[in-house]
């Protein structure tokens, strides 16, 4: 049977038709879908999409040239498309590392000076009372363990501590707005 004679039967819904069309040309159209897409299965999706729009719009097609030129040019033109999507989706995931790596650099510096005018405000203690301060804060000692290793009373580290607490508060209160924002960047 001719291609355009069994186009004809095809465009009249005789299954038999298609389904005869289908295995005669589906592995050549594999393969030349293949040879534009380099992938075997997605080769066969889009040769497998283009038989199932040949039978949905079968009484809308007209033929000019032949069967098979019709079926080649519709993959050539799917694999086509689907090399400028696959090219969009790639510069999109491209954006999305350089902008991701750009936000995590710039969330470190952000992190670091805040690190910086803490580390300013610390430094502005009185000596004891910094001492005290970091020996709490940056050695994790207990209270006790502070006034025994400083030979002084735990109310003494007591009063240190609240004292340096309520000065950092009072001087890094303006960062609180960032320090909330720079914590949530850690969640």
């Amino acid at each position: 049977m001719t291609s355009s004679n069994q186009f004809g039967k095809i465009q009249q819904g005789d299954k038999k038709a298609f389904e005869s069309l289908f295995r005669d040309r589906y592995s050549a159209m594999c393969n030349f879908a293949n040879s534009y897409l380099n992938d075997y299965s997605q080769s066969e999706d889009i040769v497998q999409a283009v038989f199932i729009k040949l039978w949905e719009k079968r009484s809308e097609i007209h033929i000019e040239s032949s069967v098979d030129g019709f079926l080649f040019q519709s993959i050539k033109n799917s694999c086509l498309n689907e090399l400028k999507h696959d090219k969009v989706k790639s510069k999109h995931r491209a954006h999305v590392l350089y902008t991701d790596s750009a936000a995590t650099e710039t969330d470190y510096i952000e992190a670091k000076e805040l690190n910086e005018i803490i580390q300013e405000r610390i430094q502005a203690l009185p000596e004891k009372r910094r001492e005290i301060f970091k020996l709490s804060r940056e050695n994790g000692l207990r209270y006790a363990e502070i006034a025994e290793k400083l030979n002084i009373s735990i109310k003494t580290v007591e009063t240190q501590m609240s004292l340096s607490l309520k000065y950092l508060r009072e001087n890094l209160k303006h960062l609180f707005s960032l320090l909330v924002l720079f914590l949530e960047g850690f969640k």
